[in-house]
């Protein structure tokens, strides 16, 4: 576990539009840096996103929002936090919430794609493990190895219970100050927050790992082709100095940036075409995956696939790819399908 010695600093940053945004580092998983924001001066005191509530991501919490006020000299307690906002229905940032609500009674909000993440958690979680098994299935992996995969999606879900939400985001809804860009892909219900030149990116943008993308026939708008959509709606939005987001450093030029993510998908692109071309026979998304990623292991087997299959997914819906196994497809319920290059 990381103390909070050894995180990285909390910082500090003031918005053209007057808003004073300070940045706290909690540990979400083991050797894993999330950050949440709290935001002054734009209406109610805010914070956006949680933390785990995983390990140490609770404490560092709490005590990154009391060093607001013992580093910085902010007159502030965690009990004037007024409002929640949280980017996007992942654990790792609004898994703190639950503790976050021992401490104050702030109104809560989400877009409404991932509203029932939070309002009906235990149906979710039921669905979204039903959908990834069937597409395990249909990516070609084998019976006893998805049993292993199917307890690393679930390890971390189980100390969460379903949630209040006060309120929902929209697209371009404008709260105090505080502009919504929903940017799907990474996460349905995925939203940026503009504040003046500033631009809190959340996961829809990191500055150096290029955000995980699944498939959308796991969960509607999640998938390559929203994310890429997305990516040009923050593009086509001028003036941002930095933007911030839910892991890893500041992003001095987001628009460079969103380049630099663009080539990275392109290039995967191209990838997944070659190693199809290469193999003698139509393949899977599980063979696919391992001669990308042969050297992954544990929880990154699972990523690795649900990125494949992204890619998969986004070459066979602009006609690059075709099923060459229709008549298995037809004869058995859910079977492996496999690729070949148009």
């Amino acid at each position: 576990m990381v103390s909070l010695t050894e995180l990285p600093p909390i910082e500090r940053f003031q918005s053209s539009s007057g808003a004073k945004i300070y940045r706290l580092p909690v540990e979400a998983f083991p050797g894993f840096i999330a950050y949440a924001y709290v935001v002054f001066d734009v209406g109610p005191t805010t914070i956006i996103d949680t933390g785990s509530g995983y390990g140490n991501s609770n404490d560092h919490l709490l005590q990154g929002l009391e060093a607001i006020r013992t580093q910085f000299g902010e007159p502030f307690h965690v009990s004037d936090i007024r409002r929640i906002i949280l980017t996007h229905g992942h654990i790792d940032h609004f898994g703190g919430l639950p503790m976050l609500m021992e401490h104050t009674d702030a109104e809560i909000g989400i877009h409404v794609l991932d509203r029932r993440v939070l309002a009906a958690y235990e149906e979710r979680v039921t669905v979204a493990t039903k959908a990834l098994r069937v597409y395990l299935e249909r990516a070609g992996v084998d019976a006893d190895f998805q049993l292993k995969l199917m307890e690393y999606y679930g390890f971390s879900k189980k100390h969460v219970k379903s949630l209040r939400v006060d309120f929902t985001i929209a697209d371009g809804q404008t709260i105090d100050g505080m502009r919504f860009i929903h940017t799907p892909g990474h996460c349905p219900g995925q939203v940026c927050v503009v504040m003046g030149d500033v631009l809190i990116s959340a996961d829809h943008i990191l500055e150096k790992t290029t955000p995980h993308q699944s498939p959308e026939s796991i969960t509607n708008y999640n998938g390559l082709g929203h994310y890429l959509e997305a990516l040009d709606r923050v593009a086509e939005s001028p003036g941002f100095d930095v933007a911030l987001g839910g892991h890893e450093g500041p992003i001095r030029d987001v628009y460079k940036r969103i380049g630099q993510i663009r080539d990275s998908h392109d290039r995967k692109l191209d990838r997944v075409l070659d190693v199809i071309r290469a193999s003698n026979d139509p393949i899977t998304i599980s063979q696919i995956s391992k001669e990308m990623y042969p050297r992954v292991k544990g929880f990154n087997i699972l990523l690795a696939l649900e990125e494949v299959g992204a890619h998969v997914e986004y070459l066979d819906q602009h006609g690059q790819l075709q099923v060459s196994n229709l008549d298995e497809v037809e004869r058995e319920m859910n079977p492996a399908l496999r690729y070949r290059v148009v």
